[in-house]
């Protein structure tokens, strides 16, 4: 009898073990996916201040000074 009790703990354990480690698998998915969001955005906003940046001084004409 003892023995169905022990098993029976262990496999409790065993579960809850199980559970916890597929809430840090997904958490760590989670934390991959942010990552990978987070550096498109940089990436975007990166991008958008190179083309103006460049935009601008292709598309800069020299000042004139009328006499």
């Amino acid at each position: 009898m003892r023995l169905c009790v022990i098993s029976l703990v262990a496999a409790l354990v065993a579960a809850v073990c199980l559970v916890i480690a597929f809430i840090a698998a997904g958490v760590g998915m989670i934390s991959d996916l942010f990552v990978l969001v987070a550096g498109a955005a940089l990436g975007l906003i990166i991008w958008t201040a190179l083309r103006r940046w460049l935009g601008r001084e292709r598309g800069r004409r020299p000042m004139r000074l009328e006499p």
